[in-house]
């Protein structure tokens, strides 16, 4: 038996038990972790996302397959499903906190990080994260220990407003979440705050690695004219001739001078495969900003987005992101179509052995996204 993550929004674990309480769903682009990792008879620890909160245990019962039918929104992004039992299923008052001291000093992920500062959400990142066997027995007991004797956790005003902060909308035929951030969460005071920002590493180390990364998979590498050969500097001599002096695309203009912008692009052929904007101190809307005024321009475009920034920014970039001004793009939010990635998660894709062998789809294990 394994225990694996399973995250919901405080919205879609109302879903899940409004629905029967029967059917767990990942999104599309999980379905190789999904077939991979889950077996029968494995169990899924619930976490509530927004309110950093243990909220149940489930058994999975049958082997994974794919249904469009609406549970969790209409029309229904978590299609990759598994039927479950639950063995706990807790409401948000009785869920149990993280930053509750024994279960923080007690966890792994948790017990070695000050509580009140950031660092310690990289296991979270996304669903189907496998735990130790230690923190999986520990959560179950937890759980079950709950259920049988419950204590109530109230909401505090500003967990009340995180749920709140998540909302959804009618869009053009669908429904999409969206987060309207308060003064506090601006960017520009994150900026701030001393623990954001404070690696020794520059923007261009960082955008040389996402760089290397691409090129050691076979990439073609787009940089922008005035930064190529500062990046040029911090890659093999061996990769060189894979960076291009021009874009080979059949734009317009306007789309064009949006492109050659792009901190890192990286491409196939002819067609782009993903875009990455380095946001190392500026203020993430920037990059945010050009991801959507290409979507906007190009709604059609095929193409993965991700903003890289340090880990100290990562829930501010996941915030900026669900802004409903890029959440009611004609085709989608640009949740759906650009993640976040920690400057600790792009050393670990470099640092990963025989790169050239890896397919681009090993970044879905490391990005997080803004959906759940």
């Amino acid at each position: 038996m394994t225990y694996h993550l399973n995250l919901f929004t405080p919205e879609t674990w109302r879903a899940f038990n409004e629905n029967g309480s029967s059917v767990s769903g990942f999104r599309y682009r999980y379905r190789r972790i999904a077939s991979e990792r889950v077996k029968v008879g494995d169990i899924f620890l619930c976490y509530l996302t927004r309110l950093s909160r243990w909220c149940g245990a489930l058994r999975v019962d049958a082997t994974m397959y794919q249904d469009d039918t609406p549970i969790f929104n209409d029309p229904d992004p978590f299609t990759v499903r598994f039927q479950v039992t639950p063995i706990v299923a807790l409401d948000p008052e009785h869920s149990v906190p993280i930053t509750e001291n024994e279960v923080w000093n007690a966890l792994s992920m948790t017990r070695d990080h000050e509580k009140g500062r950031l660092g310690w959400t990289g296991f979270f990142r996304g669903p189907l994260n496998t735990f130790e066997e230690g923190d999986a027995q520990y959560l179950m007991e937890l759980l079950e220990s709950q259920l049988q004797n419950p204590s109530v956790y109230p909401l505090t005003e500003k967990e009340r407003r995180q749920i709140v902060a998540g909302t959804q909308i009618r869009s053009v035929g669908r429904t999409v979440e969206v987060e309207v951030l308060e003064d506090d969460d601006n960017d520009e005071t994150l900026l701030q705050n001393p623990d954001i920002a404070t690696t020794d590493l520059d923007s261009t180390v960082i955008q040389s690695s996402v760089a290397h990364i691409g090129a050691s998979m076979g990439f073609h590498i787009w940089v922008p004219r005035n930064n190529k050969a500062r990046v040029l500097e911090r890659v093999p001599i061996a990769m060189h001739s894979l960076f291009l002096d021009t874009l080979p695309l059949n734009y317009d203009d306007i789309t064009l001078s949006i492109i050659e912008q792009i901190d890192v692009l990286w491409l196939e052929g002819r067609a782009m495969a993903r875009a990455f904007e380095v946001e190392h101190t500026t203020a993430i809307y920037s990059g945010l900003l050009r991801m959507a005024d290409l979507l906007a321009i190009q709604p059609n475009i095929d193409i993965r987005l991700h903003i890289v920034a340090p880990d100290e920014r990562r829930e501010q970039v996941l915030r900026q992101i669900r802004r409903p001004v890029f959440s009611l793009l004609s085709r989608g939010p640009l949740y759906e179509r650009c993640s976040f990635l920690s400057y600790s998660s792009i050393g670990a894709l470099r640092d990963i052995p025989h790169l050239s062998y890896l397919k681009d789809d090993i970044i879905v294990e490391y990005e997080e996204s803004a959906e759940v």
